[in-house]
């Protein structure tokens, strides 16, 4: 089972003057995504999105950001009490947002923890980073008046206008080992996925290669994505790409710290 910190014994609510970040969770885990699915991780969840899906399965790290501060040296004091991760998640919200997820990062690879950072492909940063997860949003993620989990529809033309940048995409595609993860709620999706993948392999150095590409069903719970995952498998198995479970989602359903 997971094992997780509470964040409100070891944070404050002020910002600390040394280096820090907003930390909604930090727990041990198992990557429930992409090419390291299965992996014994800590996860370290920063607070704070540039963003907002109308899915988003950290709903308090964007809609309603959460948690409490954290020093880097108290990250990763915390990190390094699990004695049998090797692999950290830094993730979000948006970490990139926060210019001292590069002093952790820095901090962890002089450890010799291997990195994933999830992004969400808006902003790159010059840190190491061994894999770079990023999932860009598709047109299906934007949260308009109907799906917006407020009811208002405030964000749907930020988050429009936010959720792709071809260049950053391609800078972190051509600085870091990556995969790109894409939510899919359905076929329709696939036409927003192929333009995209044009776009980047005509403008990025690195080859993408089909293997890269990962595609992942839309759901927070069991129930929800039993009802995509036979589609989502087979649009992969059609397209070539590779299918990412949600191995999180399907041992512990949608349990925080997971």
């Amino acid at each position: 089972m997971p094992v997780a910190t509470d964040v409100s014994d070891v944070g404050s609510e002020d910002t600390p003057e040394a280096a820090a970040l907003p930390i909604n969770e930090l727990f041990y885990s198992l990557q429930g995504e992409g090419k390291l699915a299965g992996v014994p991780s800590v996860f370290v969840r920063t607070s704070g999105c540039n963003l907002r899906c109308w899915f988003c399965d950290s709903y308090h790290t964007s809609w309603e950001p959460t948690g409490a501060w954290l020093t880097i040296d108290k990250l990763v004091e915390q990190i390094a009490e699990f004695d049998a991760a090797e692999h950290v998640v830094v993730t979000g919200g948006e970490p990139m947002i926060h210019d001292d997820t590069e002093e952790l990062l820095e901090e962890l690879a002089d450890r010799g923890f291997h990195t994933t950072v999830e992004t969400n492909g808006t902003i790159y940063r010059d840190a190491p980073i061994d894999l770079a997860s990023i999932s860009p949003k598709l047109a299906s993620s934007t949260p308009t008046e109907e799906l917006d989990p407020k009811g208002a529809g405030e964000w749907a033309e930020r988050h429009e206008n936010r959720r792709i940048d071809v260049d950053t995409l391609s800078d972190l595609v051509d600085a870091y080992d990556s995969q790109l993860k894409f939510v899919v709620t359905g076929p329709d999706d696939m036409a927003e996925i192929e333009d995209l993948l044009v776009r980047l392999r005509e403008t990025a150095d690195t080859e993408i290669e089909n293997n890269d590409v990962l595609l992942m069903p839309e759901g927070m719970t069991r129930e929800e994505l039993d009802e995509r995952r036979g589609t989502v498998a087979e649009l992969a198995q059609d397209h070539g790409y590779r299918y990412t479970p949600r191995l999180h989602v399907d041992l512990w359903n949608d349990a925080p710290g997971t």
